[in-house]
């Protein structure tokens, strides 16, 4: 992550005449952060410690780092050179501050700070030794925008003696060792579910403490600019965040910063946390706001469209009665918001069973998509007037019940076939749902099912807008012939993504499942017209020809060459690792052929000529994640990242942690990144 600043470090070592003329062209000649070597005692006793210290002095508007510097920059190195009988113990830092840069967290001094050092003189060395301490020093000075390796050689020439201290030393020392952070006494524990933190620090009750914050010493617990939640609880700290990905487990230490540069220095073993006292409920209900828009946008996403003819039809056909259209309104809002029920109930029975699944796991089913593929072929026909659903109306004394039934079933479609596509503020609520108690969880789908449902609703609840509908007439009639052509299309999409999933042999069967359906539903029609029933033969044909066709379905997926023909890689976390590794830009995103927004995109920004052009200019690698089949490696990866379903999108610079860009992507802004 920081090869970049280690290159320019090894720079510093190999070519220090160079560096220290490099640094005069800023102007003063002079490294940005001053250092000086100073003694606690000028005449060290045998037998005992004493303290000396690097005295750092940043201009103003520089920083220095901290021992874990977090997501960029580098700690200060040294070298001793030391007489017999000297020596030398671990740099103690003090409390360091956070800063935050382009969406990477940085743990630095901002101002002027000392990194202290023990010296410990042996028994044997005799009174009045001079003793030379040489020291090679390295660190890195940063601004907001520039960054350059500084070092220097210092020294100094102590005398063996009776370790007096001048109180003017004390005094400066002591006030440098109040900033070193102290040991917690206690030891805490911590916890990680689905990739959040959780921490629990023994800190008693009345003791004060703020603008606290956890610093990680070293990498690979926690990632440093993910946003730390801390609430007080009795005699503990809690501490939520995001786990680092491919953390392993064991004690780990940190610093728990408690006020203006003090602290605590603690260590952290795997136990059990207790969940936040109230801060549960602000989560649920944040979560709870998040899937309520996130449906109410999907009414807008492109893969919800082919279905908003079925909701203007249900509303248009209740006509003018009050109570029939609420009646609908609520059916279909049960239909819609018991579909997300069951999906979000699945989808958690199967991860508590162990399955790595995420959200939209049922159109990685091909047999799913051909169950799909049949009843949206079913309801084109019936748009395109071939034979009558009863559940739309037939008849005065069937309107209420068939009325009802059919907008239950309409809103259950709606969702089926809409939630898949993951769009503008759901990514973040869905992820909240795998990670929190089963009720609050079932709550999140069930708000995302009331936001999909909601302008139904309120359509159906205030007559004022519904004023402005038009009246029925025989352009019912007219509008339900148009709107069957996007089912049509719809229908076509999923014929596609069989043969995506499962290759052309179960395209060709899906195809020839829906012609024979067709053909059964053309017979019904043909019965409906004369005054005759057949829905019971139709119903069990149908079911026959859905055994059958899953039955025949082939049990492998054919091999994906999607992202070598688009020039892109396919995704793998190694690989990743690697070209990070290397300095490389990468994009990465993920997609499924199910996702209407995923294919979006993917036309009108990822896959352009402005596009590739500028990726390749960059020598930027795009690789894609293709979570059209169930892929536990993408799961997990999604989950690292708090989503739960696709699409989403990676920018990753060199030498910085990923940069998460909108759901919805244009030219423009994949260009600029490049530039």
């Amino acid at each position: 992550m920081r090869i970049f600043h280690v290159f320019l470090m090894t720079l510093a070592l190999l070519l220090t005449p160079a560096i220290a003329r490099a640094q005069g062209a800023f102007g003063t000649g002079e490294p940005h952060i001053a250092a000086r070597l100073l003694p606690e005692s000028a005449a060290p006793a045998p037998g005992r410690d004493t303290i000396i210290a690097f005295a750092m002095m940043p201009e103003a508007g520089w920083h220095g780092y901290w021992e874990n510097p977090g997501d960029a920059g580098l700690g200060m190195t040294v070298k001793w050179t030391l007489p017999r009988g000297v020596s030398i113990g671990a740099l103690r830092y003090p409390v360091p501050e956070t800063l935050m840069i382009a969406g990477l967290m940085n743990h630095v001094y901002e101002g002027p700070y000392a990194i202290l050092a023990p010296l410990t003189v042996a028994p044997d060395v005799p009174a009045g030794a001079r003793l030379p301490i040489r020291a090679r020093a390295d660190w890195l000075a940063c601004t907001d925008k520039i960054c350059v390796p500084e070092g220097a050689d210092l020294s100094l020439d102590l005398v063996v003696g009776d370790g007096q201290v001048r109180p003017a030393d004390q005094a400066r020392f002591d006030r440098w060792r109040a900033h070193l952070p102290r040991p917690l006494g206690a030891q805490a524990s911590y916890a990680v579910t689905d990739g959040r933190l959780r921490i629990a620090v023994p800190f008693p009750a009345g003791a004060q403490a703020s603008d606290v914050h956890l610093f990680p010493l070293a990498e690979g617990f926690a990632r440093y600019a993910a946003v730390q939640k801390i609430q007080r609880d009795g005699d503990r700290l809690l501490i939520e965040t995001e786990a680092e990905q491919g953390f392993k487990g064991g004690p780990v230490q940190a610093v728990l910063r408690t006020g203006d540069h003090s602290g605590f220095l603690l260590t952290a073993a795997p136990g059990q946390v207790p969940a936040p006292r109230g801060g549960g409920a602000q989560t649920i209900l944040i979560a709870l706001g998040g899937a309520i828009l996130g449906g109410l946008l999907l009414n807008i996403m492109p893969c919800v469209f082919p279905i908003l003819g079925l909701k203007a039809l249900s509303l248009a056909r209740a006509g003018g009665d009050e109570r029939e259209v609420r009646r609908e309104a609520l059916a279909y809002a049960a239909g819609v918001i018991a579909t997300c029920l069951l999906l979000g109930g699945a989808l958690l029975a199967l991860r508590a069973a162990g399955a790595a699944v995420g959200w939209a796991f049922q159109l990685q089913d091909p047999r799913i998509i051909l169950l799909l593929f049949l009843l949206v072929t079913a309801i084109a026909f019936n748009l395109a007037g071939l034979f009558e659903l009863r559940g739309f109306g037939g008849g005065e004394r069937l309107a209420a019940k068939g009325g009802m039934t059919g907008s239950f079933w309409t809103g259950a479609l709606v969702a089926f076939v809409a939630t898949p596509c993951t769009g503008p503020f759901m990514g973040a609520a869905l992820g909240a749902a795998l990670v929190l108690p089963l009720g609050a969880a079932l709550a999140i789908f069930a708000g995302l099912g009331l936001g999909l449902a909601l302008p139904f609703v309120l359509l159906a609840w205030l007559p004022a807008l519904r004023s402005r509908l038009p009246r029925p007439g025989p352009w019912m009639e007219r509008l339900q012939r148009i709107f069957s052509i996007p089912m049509f299309l719809t229908s076509l999409g999923l014929a596609w993504l069989l043969g995506q999933q499962r290759g052309v042999p179960a395209m060709t069967i899906g195809l020839g499942a829906a012609l024979l359906l067709a053909l059964l539903l053309w017979w019904l029609g043909g019965r409906q017209h004369r005054g005759k029933s057949g829905g019971l033969i139709v119903l069990i044909g149908a079911l026959a020809l859905l055994g059958g066709g899953i039955a025949l379905l082939p049990a492998k997926a054919p091999a994906a060459a999607a992202a070598q023909a688009s020039g892109a890689v396919p995704f793998d976390e190694a690989r990743l690792a690697s070209l990070r590794a290397q300095g490389k830009p990468v994009f990465l995103y993920f997609t499924a052929d199910w996702c209407l927004t995923c294919k979006a995109n993917e036309a009108a920004a990822i896959d352009r000529a402005e596009t590739r052009a500028a990726f390749d200019k960059a020598g930027v690698t795009v690789m894609v994640g293709d979570w059209t089949n169930a892929d536990p490696a993408i799961t997990r990866f999604l989950e690292g990242q708090g989503r739960s379903g696709v699409p989403l999108y990676l920018w990753y610079a060199p030498g910085k942690e990923a940069q998460a860009l909108p759901q919805l992507l244009t030219p423009s802004t994949l260009t600029a990144l490049a530039r």
